[in-house]
């Protein structure tokens, strides 16, 4: 179990919540606006420092009150010990991470509970910018090679000077050749762990999408962004008067793309809606199950309004795919009808209900005193 006790106050109309989680199933219901979203939130805040539905972190805060606190004893590594997480955000700015009584950095708050979401947004990651599509490969990347931040980190200083140059319109050409070295340096070895990472990914995606949508076959191509057949430091060189005249740089993993192929054509063209609910269900589903893989934890999913996002027939063979997890999941729905019913009599379950702010658990078929 990662979350074992959660605690959140002053968070949009969650003034004072108390929750004992169930270590695997956790059904969120309640009417449009009362607080079930917000919960997940303070989950997401929890363990990254962010809301997955705002960047304004005052939007947050509950009106009339100058701090939120999100508090949990956690146990991240499975083993039986929890350890109190707690995390603070002020209206002026200042954001306060503790864990053990010490102060945790954003990356090492990011791998303390790997935190997958999944709501009406994700269902765009076909369509969407390729940014949603770098930021779906770096969750694995960042989750399956501890190098991995590193190089992330410094490939973004590095481009960022790079631009800086770029944007002065002029160089001189030994700067110039030092920057583009050390980009390199780290360009290269973070594309190769992306591309390692979707590889490693595939296999489980394509098993996961087998049983969501028979009869389909979607193919991963990573695309790393610059010219496969030919090495960065060339490409780099070959088109400094365009990056010049531009102001930025044109190739590089800033770039990188993770596309996909349905018989032969680009996917967010060929498939309908509801397949491409399905395909980017089997990616966050594929995500959870290669995690574990690797590292035998658990994930945290964060699952907002699944009922309105699938059919009847695809949100069964969903939950069982998570039930068959070893992942803790948080659901939202406005009727908790289907979702109730749809786990097996062992499966640890809890059932909420969300009211104006307020929780309160309720039994639920099949519900076990384990949790």
């Amino acid at each position: 179990m990662l979350i074992s006790q959660l605690q959140v106050r002053n968070l949009r109309n969650l003034a004072d919540v108390n929750l004992t989680p169930s270590r695997r199933i956790n059904l969120l219901h309640g009417e449009n606006g009362s607080g079930k979203t917000s919960l997940l939130e303070a989950i997401h805040l929890l363990g990254l420092g962010r809301s997955f539905r705002t960047q304004q972190y005052r939007q947050v805060i509950q009106a009339g009150t100058e701090e939120l606190l999100v508090f949990a004893q956690i146990d991240p590594q499975g083993s039986g010990e929890q350890r109190a997480l707690g995390i603070s955000r002020a209206r002026e700015g200042e954001l306060k991470v503790r864990y053990a009584g010490e102060s945790l950095g954003s990356a090492e708050l990011a791998s303390l509970m790997p935190l997958l979401v999944i709501n009406s947004d994700t269902f765009a990651l076909l369509e969407g910018s390729p940014s949603i599509r770098r930021q779906f490969v770096d969750w694995g990347g960042f989750h399956s090679d501890p190098g991995f931040i590193r190089l992330w980190r410094g490939f973004h200083r590095v481009l960022k000077q790079r631009n800086s140059l770029l944007k002065c319109g002029k160089i001189d050409a030994r700067v110039r050749a030092l920057w583009d070295a050390e980009l390199v340096a780290f360009a290269e070895p973070l594309s190769e762990l992306r591309a390692a990472y979707v590889e490693a990914l595939k296999p489980v995606f394509d098993e996961i999408l087998g049983e969501l949508l028979k009869g389909v076959s979607v193919e991963l191509r990573f695309s790393r962004g610059w010219d496969a057949k030919r090495s960065l430091a060339e490409v780099l060189e070959e088109s400094f008067e365009r990056d010049l005249r531009q102001g930025f740089s044109s190739s590089g993993p800033q770039r990188a793309d993770l596309r996909f192929r349905a018989d032969g054509q680009d996917a967010a063209e060929r498939l309908s809606r509801g397949q491409k609910k399905l395909v980017v269900s089997a990616l966050k589903l594929a995500q959870g199950a290669l995690f574990y893989r690797q590292s035998q934890r658990a994930c945290v999913y964060l699952i907002d309004d699944l009922p309105s996002e699938l059919d009847e027939r695809h949100c069964r063979q969903f939950c069982r795919f998570l039930e068959n997890s070893a992942n803790q999941c948080f659901i939202t729905c406005v009727d908790p009808g289907l979702l109730s019913q749809v786990w097996e009599p062992d499966t640890p379950l809890a059932l909420f209900r969300v009211d104006q702010g307020t929780i309160s658990q309720s039994a639920a078929p099949g519900e076990q005193d384990e949790r």
